[in-house]
This record gives structure tokens, C-alpha cells and sequence, in this order.
């Protein structure tokens, strides 16, 4: 076990938040995030479930770089369309989606987010390799396209399920090193997608030897952001189920393990746990306090003692 400081992690200092819906301009999520004291932030610049793109309104952007700028700065994040599909072997739905996140990388640079978080895709039976490689092609075209913006693509890890690309370490760097511009992307680790995978991180050997595997894999400077998820499935179902912190199959500790993780400090982490009532607000609290029960580390975790969190 190795130990940095020994002091918890202070809310304050914790780059945390969530993914807030934009309903009513793309603004009202900075002042939900204020509401909820976040210091992260994700949004989807559009309806996920529609390839219709409308830019925001000039007012709403205005307002939204207003508010960053007064009350922030928040880490911000936009999530792409669920729609897009980079690995797909039809031509048509993957020129679709290079053009839908071309324009939400655009978007992004209007709107100042400089993180923009996509699934790889699903490959639909053409095969892994033919996959990974229309993904790295798709991506190059974007980057290409969006040239002098400061908008980074972040490949999410993914729950595996059928087809879909990017449940495993190994396929989202070998997206990475094929990149003709790798520094335009990164990684966003999902918790409960990375549980659903089958990479168990319940106890601290298990914690340790993940981020070892990950830091080979990918390396740790390649991750850009953090969901904060837990998981209605167990470990290596490959079914993508979120639900809130503490109540799924991960349980509490690991997620102070995260935030308590010195080599996180600067990862913006934000949840996307279903939307009941105030449950956002019921999580972040939950979360700030596993933060602050939590000694600071680096590496490996203290084992968590019996009836703690």
C-alpha cells in the first residue's frame, strides 16, 4: 500500500458534477451546476435521439459563456449523439455520423467545451479490426475538419454489449495510437461501463491492478474525465445499467478510492445516474462525503474497514 498525505479529499477541491439537461438553452445547465455546487459539467449540445443539429442560439451561447465566466469555471463536457456510429460497416450511417461530430465538435468550439465524449461504436458483425479501423479513420476525418479548435474527442469505455467497441483497454488504445493527431483525443472512463466489461475494481488488489492494466494499455495521461456511475448488472455482464451511487452492484468505497486518488486530482469526474427527483443532488452530497472519509492515496487503496461506505 502506498499512501500519499493521508489527508481526505475536500469537496471544494473535488472537480465533480454532473451531466445536466440543457432543456430551455443550453445555459440553464450552468445554473443548475451552480445550484448543485458542481465544478464539472456535461451536457449533450442537442437531442441525443435526433441527427437534426441546430447550432444554439447566438443569445444562448452568449449567456452560456457568460455564466462560465462569472460562476466557474466549471470542467466542461459535451457527450455526442447516442446515434453516431464510427465503426459501422454501412457508408452511410458512418458518414452521418462524422458529419453529426464534426458539427458537435463545432458547436463545442463555439460554446467553449473543450471535451467532447463519443462511444467507438459498434462494428455490427464486419469484425473487431475492420471496426477499430473505421473508427480511427472517422475520427481523423473529424480532427481534420476541426482543425485549431481545442476540442478533444474522448473514446468512452463501453459495457461490451453485442458488437460495440471499447470494453476492453486494448481497443481504445489501439484507436488511439492509429490517430494521425492522437494529442485530439483522450479517454473517459465510465465506472459502471467498466464493471459491466468485467473489470472489478471492488477491492484494492483489484483497484491496483486495473489502473496498471490501463496505465500499459492506454497510459493514465490519455484520461480526460471521469462518469461516476454505479451498476444495476454485475461485473463482465456486458449490459449497460447505471444507477446511483452506493446502490448498484460496485457499492460506495470504490468511488472514494477514485476521488481520493492523487493521479485524479485534475480529472473532472461527473455522474450520470438517472434523473429521479433530486437524486443528483442526493449523489453529489454522497459523493463529497466518500471524498471525505476517504484517506488520499496514490495507487493503491487502504482496504475499507467492515460497515464502512
Amino acid at each position: 500500500m502506498v499512501v500519499t498525505g493521508g489527508a481526505s479529499a475536500r469537496a471544494g477541491d473535488l472537480l465533480l458534477g454532473a451531466h445536466l439537461s440543457t432543456a430551455g438553452g443550453v445555459s440553464t445547465a450552468l445554473e443548475r451546476a451552480r445550484e448543485l455546487r458542481c465544478t464539472a459539467v456535461q451536457i449533450l449540445t442537442h437531442n441525443r435521439a435526433q441527427w437534426r443539429i441546430a447550432h444554439p442560439p447566438d443569445e444562448q451561447v452568449a449567456r452560456f459563456r457568460d455564466l462560465q465566466a462569472r460562476h466557474g469555471p466549471f470542467r466542461l463536457a459535451a457527450h455526442a449523439s447516442y446515434l453516431v456510429n464510427p465503426a459501422s460497416a454501412d457508408r452511410a450511417l458512418r458518414e452521418r455520423s462524422v458529419r453529426t461530430l464534426i458539427a458537435e465538435a463545432r458547436h463545442c468550439g463555439a460554446l467553449g467545451i473543450p471535451r467532447l465524449v463519443l462511444h467507438p461504436g459498434s462494428h455490427l458483425g464486419a469484425g473487431e479490426g475492420a471496426g477499430l479501423r473505421r473508427v480511427v479513420a472517422a475520427l481523423d476525418r473529424v480532427h481534420a475538419a476541426t482543425a485549431g479548435m481545442a476540442v478533444q474527442t474522448l473514446l468512452e469505455t463501453t459495457a461490451g454489449q453485442g458488437t460495440g467497441l471499447g470494453h476492453r483497454f486494448e481497443q481504445l488504445a489501439e484507436i488511439l495510437a492509429g490517430l494521425a493527431q492522437p494529442d485530439r483525443a483522450g479517454v473517459c472512463f465510465d465506472t459502471a461501463h467498466a464493471f459491466a466489461a468485467g473489470y472489478d475494481f471492488r477491492r484494492p488488489e483489484l483497484y491496483a491492478a486495473m489502473w496498471t492494466a490501463f496505465d500499459r494499455s492506454i497510459g493514465l495521461g490519455r484520461l480526460a474525465l471521469f462518469h461516476l456511475n454505479d451498476s444495476r448488472t454485475p461485473a463482465g455482464s456486458r449490459v449497460d445499467r447505471h444507477t446511483h451511487i452506493g446502490r448498484g452492484a460496485i457499492g460506495g468505497a470504490p468511488f472514494g478510492w477514485i476521488l481520493a486518488d492523487a493521479r485524479f486530482r485534475l480529472v473532472p469526474k461527473v455522474i450520470e445516474t438517472p434523473k429521479d427527483g433530486d437524486m443528483d443532488r442526493r449523489n453529489l452530497t454522497l459523493l463529497r462525503r466518500l471524498a471525505r472519509r476517504t484517506p488520499a492515496h496514490e495507487g493503491l487503496p487502504r482496504a475499507p474497514r467492515r460497515g464502512g461506505a
